[in-house]
């Protein structure tokens, strides 16, 4: 029987406005080869399917109340997603894992306080966004400034943005029409502009208090929703004095609500998070 159970692992799918997650936790039970098994379990034809695994762990530092790791489907890790935030949170208080609704997580470069008030209603401060990149010297450094790249003999401006991981803004006429994957594919392939890759958004802006936004994640392709990559467009959005302080970001999956008081203040992201169901995997035959 204890043969069986570690090979046996469980897990639950979850979903952040169609951004949808397995989520396993590393606290009951034990996993390893976590890279090998996420490419295969990846598949939406052979597999569970999901855009990204998100990985609960025990923090060392008694600060936290859990360690956070994602990775995207292509098995490379990144470190913040906020759609991922609300189901994680969701997360450890259906299986018990806290009876906190108030909980401190920690990530490889990132510290997030969320608030679960119920699964509709969960509250992520995303932290401070960074607006300055010192390992891109190809681009000035003021932080209101757009840059510009030729892609297909145009010119196309976009902000860079950090929330704990990198996105480029690009402000579009019409979100329908855009060139999502052609653009987010070009700029991840340029290795010596973004070496790590980038995550790409496309906003078209509504009204000063409403955005529309589709993301091109790098490791994954074009989501449902991104919530790091509304954040990053709002931000962006105020920087250039186009956007109010709190907006409500529109992706193909749903809405969220992104609030921003401006430099040197944390970014905070409302939205839901659903559980779909409980399952559990059989690994010895990938390890």
């Amino acid at each position: 029987m204890n043969m069986i159970n570690k090979k046996k692992i469980f897990f639950s799918k979850m979903h952040g406005l169609g951004n949808d997650f397995v989520v396993i936790e590393k606290i009951n039970q034990e996993v390893s080869c976590i890279k090998k098994i996420i490419k295969i379990f990846s598949n939406r034809y052979t597999g569970i399917g999901f855009d990204q695994l998100l990985l609960v762990e025990r923090s060392s530092n008694k600060k936290f109340d859990f360690y956070y790791r994602i990775f995207n489907c292509d098995g490379s890790e990144v470190y913040q997603c906020g759609n991922g935030a609300r189901c994680f949170a969701y997360f450890v208080y259906l299986k018990k894992l806290t009876y906190k609704k108030k909980i401190f997580i920690k990530t490889y470069n990132t510290e997030m306080f969320i608030h679960l008030f119920n699964k509709n209603n969960i509250v992520v401060n995303m932290g401070k966004p960074n607006l300055y990149f010192k390992q891109f010297p190809l681009f000035c450094s003021k932080q209101e400034d757009v840059y510009n790249i030729e892609i297909d003999n145009k010119i196309i401006k976009f902000g860079l943005v950090s929330i704990g991981n990198l996105h480029c803004v690009i402000i579009v006429k019409d979100i329908k029409t855009c060139s999502v994957n052609k653009i987010g594919s070009f700029l991840n392939a340029q290795h010596t502009l973004f070496p790590n890759g980038i995550n790409v958004n496309f906003i078209e802006i509504i009204s000063n208090k409403s955005i529309l936004l589709r993301v091109y994640e790098r490791g994954v392709g074009e989501t449902r929703a991104c919530g790091s990559g509304a954040c990053a467009s709002v931000v962006f959005g105020i920087t250039q004095k186009l956007l109010t302080s709190t907006v409500s970001v529109v992706l193909l999956g749903g809405s969220l609500e992104v609030m921003w008081s401006g430099y040197n203040h944390f970014v905070y992201m409302n939205g839901p998070a659903e559980h779909i169901y409980d399952g559990y995997i059989y690994i010895d035959k990938y390890i």
